[in-house]
């Protein structure tokens, strides 16, 4: 730590180290190195994500710099306590649409930044210029605080932190609809849902939610005379609270290696339509998607028997008989491609034909044919993570989920009770 850079400009400027400074700029190194480390990784791999979410970390150890600065002794010294008074550490207009454009880059590969997204990024450039208005008025031409004349950090001003926090808790709720909209789909779409379920976006919007939570109770704290008292201490441990989890988003984000392959595109209002690109590259804007509907787990079989009758009997033969399901990548798209249809229809006669999404449906004859394999014996030149892969699986903890959501008890239990002469040892 002593050599990192960001200590070494805080020993060549005014720093006083103590207990509340000290302990943020440990948060603040650290979260600033695994923004490099998640931008430098964006840009030598090409992941979008990426770079997202190293701007989110570098956007949240600016949230923590004015109070790790303050208790630094910069509110009390000059020229610092004007760059802490002009510049706009907390951007709190950008943290929200970082965030909502994070989860879109991690979810969709089909997901590029292009001129419709500006519009999000509005409120944080206006407020940025009024920053910039502000230092222009008092420095440059009035020599004097007219802005700032009551001797306030305008970062701190009640409705810019009131409406910043309005903004973060939108951009969250669009954020986990967009997720919640993708978990719908992808059970759909591939029979490898489990391994793009993507359970590392579930914990990061809890861990933003705590976030928001912690700002309103300590919002709502801030209005007690008791928690007045404790004039910049109270508030400090608001600030703390956020540097600890922001800490943790940057070490579970930077470990998180899954790959979305499936670009789509969907709206946010409705969820009646989304568009799959007929393939698993990257999207540009000559590529064809083809429309299809997130079908909800209705199985009403009385309503389009037309459908159901006419393709039931040709899903089955190509699952059965010339064993699909052995595709390890199998999509709707391709199985659509396959019998000549459009992913719509199928996914209606999947779902409503045999009451099953597509990746429980698929799924289902991997087990089968995992079933079949024990029971005439093949374990015996191979182990049972080899049969699960001959049968389409791509991962152990997938087989072991799929098998056990199937057939009730894990394999091994299942194995215990209907196959002899394979030891549980070789799970």
């Amino acid at each position: 730590m002593n050599n990192s850079p960001a200590l070494f400009i805080l020993q060549a400027m005014h720093f006083e180290f103590g207990f509340y400074s000290s302990l943020l700029l440990i948060f603040f190194v650290h979260g600033l190195v695994y923004a490099a480390l998640l931008l430098k990784r964006g840009l030598k791999n090409e992941t979008v994500s990426d770079k997202w979410l190293g701007l989110f970390l570098l956007l949240c150890i600016l949230y923590i710099a004015p109070w790790m600065l303050g208790f630094g002794g910069w509110y009390d010294n000059q020229p610092y306590r004007d760059m802490l008074f002009y510049v706009p550490f907390q951007q709190l207009f950008f943290i929200g649409p970082v965030i909502f454009f994070y989860i879109q880059s991690l979810l969709n590969p089909g997901f590029r930044f292009g001129k419709k997204h500006w519009w999000h990024l509005l409120p944080g450039i206006g407020y940025g210029l009024f920053c910039l208005v502000m230092f222009v008025t008092d420095k440059l031409i009035l020599h004097k605080y007219y802005f700032l004349g009551n001797g306030q950090d305008p970062d701190f001003d009640l409705w810019y932190q009131l409406v910043g926090f309005v903004s973060m808790v939108f951009y969250f709720l669009l954020s986990l609809r967009y997720y919640n909209l993708y978990r719908t789909m992808i059970v759909q779409v591939i029979s490898y849902a489990e391994l793009v379920m993507f359970r590392w976006v579930k914990n990061f919007l809890l861990a933003f939610l705590l976030m928001l939570v912690l700002r309103l109770l300590f919002f709502i704290a801030g209005l007690l005379p008791v928690f007045n008292d404790l004039a910049y201490t109270g508030p400090w441990w608001e600030y703390f609270s956020f540097a600890i989890i922001f800490y943790y988003i940057a070490v579970t984000g930077y470990s998180n290696n899954i790959v979305a392959k499936v670009p789509f595109r969907l709206h946010l209002i409705t969820n009646k339509k989304i568009l799959l690109l007929t393939g698993t590259h990257t999207p540009n804007e000559k590529d064809t998607f083809e429309e299809a509907e997130i079908i909800e787990n209705n199985f009403d079989t009385g309503k389009e028997n037309d459908i159901i009758n006419e393709w039931k009997p040709r899903i089955l033969q190509l699952i059965q008989q010339e064993k699909a399901y052995e595709d390890a990548e199998l999509s709707l798209v391709q199985m659509a491609k396959t019998l000549k249809t459009n992913p719509t229809i199928l996914s209606k006669a999947i779902n409503q034909g045999f009451g099953k999404n597509f990746n429980d449906f698929v799924n289902h004859y991997r087990i089968e044919a995992v079933k079949e394999k024990l029971q005439a014996g093949e374990q015996k030149t191979q182990t049972l993570l080899g049969i699960a892969y001959d049968c389409g699986f791509n991962s152990k903890a997938t087989f072991n989920r799929a098998f056990k959501k199937a057939a009730g008890v894990s394999p091994k239990e299942w194995i215990e009770k209907n196959v002899s002469g394979l030891s549980t040892n070789t799970l």
